[in-house]
């Protein structure tokens, strides 16, 4: 299982942090997590339940991460293994996640396919979405996987949408003449982009598109 302990840096304050696998007894903490890094009017029903959460940490514990900070859970990250076909590529997040209760996890798959990244706001500036990241990272070389690989929101794209197409849109965050919340995010965690997919997701900031990107093992060719 994984445990790892390091320290976070508020301002210049040393933080202790421990990223881990999370648990049945996580349960309460995980679900408010999604309840502050999500508030209204995202919809209540798409918030983690205790049957997701409970088939995360059954069908493929290993990747069921949370971060704690001070001894408090501030975030999440939950994945799932496919068998990924980048000559196909075409999926949506409900499809791929099985609506995020991960049923379809596939113990030979070659991908790890994230399902969901959260941090509670307040712990925003720590850097925490990075840590997890990397030790998802951590868990694809441990597994000796291709990838990871995950749809990422594109926030920022409804504001530009009568100018640009997706297409530009990302290329334009790639260059950095943009920033996007989550794109931008994603490309400083050192994900790349594979290619946009229409009605990856419900989400009117994005207009239905998500970016899917990747993360390739190095240790294999």
């Amino acid at each position: 299982m994984y445990f790892k302990k390091f320290f976070v840096f508020n301002q210049d304050r040393a933080v202790p942090a421990i990223i881990r696998n999370y648990t049945e007894k996580d349960f309460s903490d995980l679900i408010r997590v999604q309840q502050e890094s999500f508030p209204p009017p995202f919809p209540p029903e798409l918030w983690w339940n205790r049957e997701q959460l409970n088939n995360h940490i059954t069908l493929f514990p290993e990747g069921a991460l949370c971060i704690e900070v001070d001894g408090k859970i501030a975030g999440s990250m939950t994945g799932l293994l496919v068998d990924f076909d980048s000559r196909h590529p075409e999926h949506t997040w409900e499809e791929i996640t099985d609506n995020g209760y991960i049923r379809n996890h596939n113990p030979h798959g070659n991908t790890l396919y994230v399902v969901d990244i959260s941090v509670s706001p307040s712990y925003r500036t720590l850097g925490l979405g990075k840590w997890l990241m990397m030790s998802m990272y951590d868990v694809v070389v441990f597994k000796g996987l291709e990838r990871l690989l995950g749809g990422g929101r594109m926030p920022g794209y409804h504001k530009k949408a009568r100018e640009l197409t997706p297409e530009q849109y990302l290329d334009a965050v790639v260059k950095g003449e943009l920033k996007d919340p989550v794109i931008t995010f994603l490309l400083r965690c050192g994900r790349t982009p594979v290619q946009i997919v229409a009605n990856y997701l419900e989400d009117e900031e994005s207009c239905n598109f998500g970016t899917l990107m990747e993360w390739k093992n190095p240790f294999i060719s």
